[in-house]
């Protein structure tokens, strides 16, 4: 029999194909080696949850999908989320009063096991905070792409991944960088990290490192014909269940290129068994200590008003700005 005692607290659940709603959550309070979270912040990740939220995602991809607290289905209902920052109220003494970071749904407060959770540093704020699932997407495509001092270097998509991945680039002595993007507001921001921007049209060509996150198969194109002889390029976009079709012969191989697959889900082989999913993720929020990161987020939205306010961040009407990060508020 089941004699832990109990708290509450509400969830954002996907309840039918474009349509969300809170619920009431009963909680247990902690176990050993668990912890009980008041939420302070969540980030919504546009591309990933507009997939849920509409019923895109592939029978294929269920399980690959799934988040660690994940409740429900892909088929509605279904508890979707993996960027949590809360106030650790009940734990580990080593936790106990500290800011943590979780791969949870959004919810306003939640018991999940400690090994879950990475601490965020002073030195990054609570909504940055939310920002450390797309950093340490980031981090992986980096280790995947092993970029060389002096390299030239190609970002196809100013999306939240391809921004960070962008910052990452510009920090390494004597890489140049340059952001592509359909939209010219975006040149801001890219220069703000110290980087180039060009529209798809005005694309520089031959570039050895090419990091592609635009999630359309245009974007991949453009990846293909800007790319140096034996350029690597970098797919860090997720298709979903789209088959894009691309022009892999002729240059493809004359060029000699690399065109490799990289995801967060497993640590990059170039550091596998010598950093862990933890450590990982704690690198990742350690290098969000910089103001100018904020540039990636907003706008703010009360938790209360997020089953009203989701269907416009996932998508904006026409002519209205797009969202990178929005950051949700508990308190």
């Amino acid at each position: 029999m089941n004699d832990r005692r109990e708290t509450m607290a509400r969830a954002l659940w996907h309840v039918a194909q474009g349509q969300c709603a809170l619920r009431d959550a009963r909680l247990a309070l902690p176990a050993a080696a668990e912890l009980l979270v008041q939420t302070l912040a969540s980030g919504i990740s546009r591309g990933t949850e507009r997939l849920v939220h509409h019923g895109r995602v592939p029978a294929s991809q269920h399980e690959a999908m799934r988040c660690p607290m994940q409740e429900g289905e892909f088929t509605f209902p279904v508890k979707y989320g993996y960027a949590a920052v809360g106030h650790v109220e009940q734990g580990a003494p080593e936790y106990l009063g500290r800011r943590v970071f979780a791969l949870h749904p959004h919810q306003s407060r939640f018991t999940i096991p400690a090994h879950f959770c990475a601490l965020v540093p002073d030195g990054v704020s609570d909504a940055r905070a939310c920002l450390g699932a797309n950093m340490e997407t980031a981090l992986n495509v980096m280790w995947d792409a092993a970029p060389r001092l002096g390299e030239r270097a190609l970002v196809i998509g100013a999306g939240v991944v391809g921004l960070l991945c962008a910052w990452l680039l510009a920090r390494i002595p004597g890489v140049s960088v340059t952001v592509v993007d359909r939209d010219p507001a975006k040149a801001a921001l890219a220069r703000g990290f110290g980087a180039d921007f060009a529209l798809p049209e005005a694309a520089p060509q031959d570039q050895e490192l090419i990091i592609h996150a635009s999630a359309s198969a245009a974007g991949l194109r453009l990846a293909l014909g800007c790319a140096a002889f034996e350029g690597r390029i970098l797919e860090a976009s997720w298709f979903g269940d789209a088959e894009p079709a691309l022009p892999l012969g002729a240059e493809f191989h004359q060029k000699r290129l690399q065109l490799i697959s990289t995801q967060v889900g497993s640590v990059s082989p170039a550091m596998r068994g010598r950093r862990s999913h933890g450590q990982r993720m704690a690198l990742a929020l350690s290098l969000l200590e910089d103001a100018r990161l904020d540039a990636l987020l907003g706008p703010f939205v009360a938790f209360e008003d997020l089953p009203s306010a989701l269907p416009a961040l996932l998508d904006p009407p026409p002519g209205a700005p797009q969202p990178l990060c929005p950051v949700i508020r508990y308190a």
